[in-house]
């Protein structure tokens, strides 16, 4: 369901512009659709109020919590289902980090970072704009003592591959979703489309720009199926767009040991960031078997911090969320995926002569 789509319903319904405007804001702030004390009958169109109560039944089909796992860090990342039997990962990230929640946009990812579990499996489909709006009702719901004050859209999927579907959610968070512009946050690997679109937008959000590396190279083969822009190129279109909006740009670092934790990437940053409105997250990558990959020590990543502060780069170490539950991007999903898979390999062998098969275990990623 898009959002396009569901206006045009309400108006079929003899909803006016205001009342189409309430019910995806009850919606998106997960309210009920009778909240507030004055009657609907009094001045909701009776079509469209004999509508909601099965409306809402479709609404919450959207987005569904299929399991939950709280870390020790206060994160909680969720498997959230979806109404085809497809699955996507939200995460309720710590409390300390404004209440933010961090949602999906497509089953699965193209771009294919090499770091990534989620972009092991390729792309699988988009999801609507209703689907990714129901990201946040649910969690709402599901965690009413934790007001979601923030959107991050750096779950699964590259946000920039379902632009038209992200910018319909980003509008409806940023206005009745009661989501501060500044607050929600679009992650890209760089589109050139993203920097052409988002600044004729109503709702101008934040931007986190993946960079991981800054020779043009390197990046490449990290990031193998993005576009083609180089780190100063992408740099450069960040710069314009901060300068419009007032927002510093987010570059986003996993750092990969012997791979891009180099003093070489530190001159690189310095050089590319070095007066920018702009804040550098460096982001240990999380070691897991199945990835030739490893973290740095945190004594290094702290190094390279402290090496661009004293070079004028704003830096953060940050750690990814929800480390203790295996909780990287796309790890949820690929465990519930390999769980289906082993129940249905259990009953089909309880019908016939057991064969031996080994189930390959997904990698896991960040």
């Amino acid at each position: 369901m898009q959002i396009t789509d569901l206006r045009a319903r309400l108006r079929d319904l003899g909803a006016n512009p205001k009342h189409e405007e309430r019910v995806l804001r009850l919606w998106a702030c997960a309210q009920p659709q009778d909240h507030g004390k004055r009657p609907l009958d009094s001045f909701l169109p009776k079509p469209l109020r004999e509508a909601l109560p099965q409306l809402t039944v479709e609404l919450s089909a959207l987005a569904t919590l299929q399991s939950q796992h709280p870390g020790e860090d206060g994160s909680v990342r969720l498997l959230v289902g979806l109404g085809d039997g497809q699955t996507v990962e939200s995460v309720l990230l710590p409390r300390d980090r404004a209440q933010a929640l961090c949602i999906s946009t497509q089953v699965g990812c193209a771009v294919g970072c090499v770091f990534c579990m989620t972009g092991t499996g390729g792309l699988l489909r988009q999801l609507t704009s209703g689907e990714i709006v129901a990201q946040v009702a649910l969690a709402r719901r599901a965690f009413a003592d934790r007001p979601i004050r923030k959107v991050v859209f750096m779950g699964m999927g590259e946000p920039a591959h379902n632009l038209d579907a992200v910018l319909q959610a980003i509008q409806l968070l940023g206005t009745g979703g009661a989501i501060a512009h500044k607050q929600i946050v679009f992650s890209t690997v760089g589109d050139p489309r993203v920097f052409e679109r988002l600044p004729g937008e109503r709702v101008r959000p934040a931007l986190a720009l993946s960079l991981h590396s800054s020779k043009p190279a390197l990046r490449e083969q990290l990031l193998p199926r993005a576009p083609r822009m180089t780190p100063s190129a992408l740099v450069e279109a960040g710069e314009a767009y901060a300068r419009a909006t007032g927002y510093p740009i987010q570059y986003q670092w996993t750092l990969i040991e012997g791979v891009n934790d180099g003093d070489d990437e530190i001159d690189g940053i310095a050089t590319l960031l070095h007066g920018k409105y702009a804040l550098m997250n460096l982001i240990p990558f999380n070691a897991v078997p199945g990835m030739p990959w490893k973290r740095p020590s945190w004594e290094r990543a702290a190094e390279m911090a402290r090496s661009l502060h004293r070079r004028g780069v704003l830096t953060k170490l940050r750690q990814s969320a929800g480390q203790d539950v295996e909780g990287g991007c796309g790890q949820l999903r690929a465990r519930g995926l390999e769980q289906s898979a082993q129940t249905a390999q259990a009953g089909a062998t309880a019908l016939r002569q057991p064969i031996p098969i080994a189930l390959a275990r997904s990698p896991r990623s960040t």
